[in-house]
């Protein structure tokens, strides 16, 4: 006698769920890691070179962490007040982080001791890094200067004091060394040559700035702070190219991916959005805490997120070995007892192999199938909806029960609380396509076989109008829609481009009016 086989359940897209291979790729990493940190994480950054660790800016320390690691590799804690601001240099050997007291220390990475400590500020400094020539390091304060100091001597070669608010973010050009822009509270970006002594471009964000970047390319600029995500066009003086409004709290951070340079945003709504080349949200992540600081690892396999509660999260990108390895647990052999028994019996040529049946185990609504309780199977099945609110085993029950040619047979005698429940889940759920055509036969089922004993019952005859209203509805609308594609394929038909007729030169025509509809009136469908 053949096995029963249980009833497959089929899995639906949900509705206005778009699956792209942008989803696709933003998906595939795996569950975040969480670090607890000893304050909120404000700063995030990776190493540019290989293996790339990242330094991680929380309360009065500093730490790097390795890729896999979930203790720091390396700690600075000398800090009298709150650190921020830690930045690698393009080499990674080198690291600087500002503080609350106004002074910038200078770290190697494989020490400990601060090399140099660069003293002239006179307020917290929130922002350092370092210029791209290696050997030059940009600072931005409180006390609404920028300054820029040799790593050599620690002299402080330049200042610029042209922003009125505190100075919160700043960018260093990779292509030119003497380049960098600066954001600020005061709701303006400055671009700056180091060369001419002070800015050459100011752009109005509108907003307190909160972080700036540069595309690779470096003729895009991307600005947050308030709820706006603004790109600008360097090449084009500076003009504004797109502003985003997708966070309902103020944008934090930003970063770029490698791949294709995708923007990523973070904000105090505990969110970070994912935008397309044209700038359309193609994914999000979710967080528990509002998000302080974000960055991409530079061959996107790490993703991480800095929050206010403390907690760092990372998450990682998987791979095929991953899946593979995932495969190879759940595929184990058998457990350790089995190999312990019988371990000193040696088999025989005349032993005989007795396999041990394999129990089935079986969902209630397929047991009940099993024993031909069809009647039952289907109660079972809109139980299930009731307690989960998921209409798919309810669907794949009666689809089997069709495929069975048994579901009159469920659907008959029934009392007035389950026909109750089955006419609720048709209303819920006949008009969802994914479902109608099955619900539909259901509900004609019913109305054949109760149509004489539907006075005896007010509750069944009022749900009973309710869904011969809603059916009559959708009808009008599918009535609607095909007149609708009936206008629209003659108006496409009657775009098609025609052969010129060649006329003799005289002033020119105007193209392009109003198209003739071929076939004289239009007819409904």
């Amino acid at each position: 006698m053949a096995s029963f086989k249980p009833t497959k359940i089929l899995t639906y897209p949900k509705l206005g769920e778009r699956v792209t291979e942008e989803t696709l790729y933003w998906k595939n990493y795996k569950a975040p890691v969480q670090i607890k940190e000893f304050g909120a994480v404000t700063k995030i950054e990776f190493s540019p070179q290989p293996p790339h660790n990242y330094v991680v800016t929380a309360s009065t320390r500093i730490q790097v962490y390795g890729a896999h690691s979930q203790e720091p590799l390396r700690s600075y804690s000398r800090f009298r007040d709150t650190a921020y601001g830690g930045s690698f240099r393009g080499d990674g050997k080198l690291l600087v982080a500002g503080s609350e007291e106004g002074l910038i220390r200078l770290f190697d990475i494989g020490g400990r001791v601060a090399l140099r400590q660069f003293t002239g500020h006179t307020k917290a400094v929130h922002v350092t890094s370092f210029l791209s020539d290696g050997y030059r390091v940009l600072s931005g304060s409180d006390d609404l200067s920028c300054r820029v100091w040799d790593v050599a001597s620690g002299a402080e070669l330049s200042s610029y004091t042209e922003h009125s608010d505190y100075i919160r973010a700043a960018t260093a050009s990779k292509l030119n060394p003497d380049v960098f822009i600066t954001g600020s509270y005061d709701h303006t970006l400055k671009v700056c040559d180091v060369r001419l002594g002070g800015s050459v471009m100011t752009l109005q964000h509108g907003h307190p700035v909160e972080c700036v970047l540069l595309y690779p390319s470096e003729a895009l600029l991307v600005s947050t702070g308030g709820r706006y995500v603004k790109v600008w066009d360097l090449l084009k003086g500076g003009q504004p190219l797109v502003s985003l409004k997708n966070h309902h709290k103020t944008v934090t951070c930003a970063c770029l991916s490698t791949a294709d340079n995708r923007l990523l945003t973070g904000s105090l709504d505990r969110h970070v959005k994912v935008y397309n080349s044209s700038y359309k949200v193609v994914h999000s992540f979710d967080y528990a805490a509002s998000i302080l600081s974000l960055a991409l690892a530079p061959d996107d396999e790490m993703v991480a997120v800095g929050m206010a509660n403390g907690v760092l999260s990372v998450r990682h990108r998987k791979h095929s070995e991953d899946k593979q390895e995932v495969v190879s647990r759940r595929r184990r052999g058998p457990a350790y007892r089995v190999f312990v028994k019988g371990k000193n019996y040696v088999p025989k040529q005349d032993d005989f192999l007795v396999s041990k049946t394999v129990k089935q185990h079986l969902q209630k609504h397929d047991r009940q199938l099993k024993s031909f309780q069809v009647s039952k199977a289907l109660d079972t099945a809109l139980e299930t909806w009731r307690r989960v609110n998921k209409p798919e085993v309810t669907v794949a029950v009666m689809i089997e029960l069709n495929r069975r040619g048994t579901l009159r047979n469920a659907l008959a005698g029934r009392d007035e609380q389950s026909l109750t429940t089955l006419l609720n889940f048709l209303l819920k759920n006949v008009t969802d396509s994914r479902f109608s055509n099955i619900l539909l036969m259901v509900a004609d089922v019913i109305v054949d076989l109760y149509q004489q004993v539907v006075p005896q019952s007010p509750v069944v005859e009022r749900l009973l109008q309710r869904l011969m209203e809603l059916l009559g509805r959708e009808a009008e609308l599918q009535q609607e829609l095909l007149q609708v594609l009936g206008i629209l394929d003659t108006l496409f038909a009657s775009l098609t481009p025609r052969k010129e007729a060649t006329a003799p030169r005289g002033p020119p025509t105007i193209q392009g009016g109003p198209p003739a509809i071929q076939g004289g009136p239009l007819q409904a469908v």
